[in-house]
């Protein structure tokens, strides 16, 4: 499991999170647990503490933080088991809670765009991460990875889905949709397997069929953060279509290096051929250079590649730390 793969790090945060299979609360600004765990393993954080609490913090020991919010009901889910897995580790990990309506403006900037999201920062940058509500082994095995212990296929669902997830980054497309198909056997509803074997369809050129699977997953589903990544995908595809020839791009850009939307629209055609280094570089620069490009564009355009290549792999973690470089800088 990487949580990544189910929809991390979406597009721009526009006001509140997709709320999803979210109902409203009735506790007001209580948080779903208690606001300080014991041995203080876990901590409320705010906009001004983030600094110390998560980035310096994290330089001594990992630290999970969890955007949440009081009227999100997946999110009273998930914080119990996190404070739980945090407490089991006796120390060895730390857990800040924020509260994205009081506090909305970290989670905007690193492009959360639904709840709970989760994001794991080590050595000052966020390096792992997922998104939605998750059963407590799965959860077990996202904090064991971040402290380099078990492997997480305790669980055959979770082993399998780990299974899937990398055939199908090893380009077996094939051997990867047996799994998540496995998976749906047993749990028909099992939105990272509907969306891992639609990503299956859309790797083997079958677009029609990965819509037709996301179309038809239950209802309650449709706004699971797990069909994040491969709608990006099928947007990234429709947007790359004629935009022209890279090497007129690249005269642009060499004759003025401030012609973002020809450094845009390479980036695109890069990600189009999977060179997702050189995609990423090329965004990076726009907002190094103007971040208010195109109501900022470059920074969204690249929060939605997180999506499309998944937190696990090292595009997006290379990129995501230079990014948080650029921002918390």
């Amino acid at each position: 499991m990487t949580g990544m793969s189910n929809g991390f790090f979406g597009a721009n945060f526009g006001g509140r999170p997709h709320r999803g299979a979210e109902t409203p609360a009735g506790s007001g600004g209580t948080p779903p647990a208690a606001s300080a765990g014991a041995d203080g393993f876990v901590k409320d954080v705010t906009t001004a503490s983030f600094s110390a609490d998560v980035i310096a913090a994290s330089r001594q020991q990992p630290v999970i933080v969890d955007f949440w919010a009081p009227w999100c009901g997946p999110c009273k889910q998930l914080t119990p088991i996190l404070e739980k897995v945090v407490k089991a580790a006796g120390g060895r990990v730390r857990l800040a809670k924020m509260n994205i309506d009081e506090h909305p403006s970290i989670a905007g900037q690193l492009g959360v765009r639904s709840i709970p999201a989760v994001f794991a920062f080590v050595g000052g940058q966020p390096v792992d991460g997922f998104m939605g509500a998750m059963p407590e082994s799965e959860v077990k095995a996202f904090v064991d990875r971040l402290l380099g212990g078990a492997d997480g296929g305790a669980d055959p669902i979770v082993a399998a889905l780990e299974e899937a997830k990398a055939r199908l980054a090893a380009g077996d497309a094939s051997g990867a949709a047996q799994f998540f198909a496995a998976v749906l056997q047993e749990e028909p509803e099992n939105a990272a397997a509907i969306a891992g074997l639609a990503e299956c369809y859309l790797e083997a050129g079958d677009v029609q069929r990965a819509e037709a699977l996301l179309t038809g997953a239950p209802v309650d589903k449709q706004g699971d953060a797990a069909f994040a990544g491969i709608r990006a995908k099928l947007k990234l595809a429709a947007e790359t279509a004629g935009l022209g020839d890279p090497r007129a791009l690249l005269e642009r850009v060499q004759t003025d290096a401030n012609d973002h939307q020809a450094r845009f629209d390479l980036a695109l055609i890069a990600q189009a051929r999977n060179r997702r280094a050189d995609a990423a570089e090329g965004l990076l620069e726009i907002i190094r250079r103007d971040r208010a490009w195109n109501d900022d564009g470059a920074r969204r355009k690249l929060l939605e590649l997180f999506d499309v290549w998944g937190a696990a792999d090292p595009a997006t973690r290379d990129a995501r730390r230079r990014l948080s470089a650029l921002l918390f800088s």
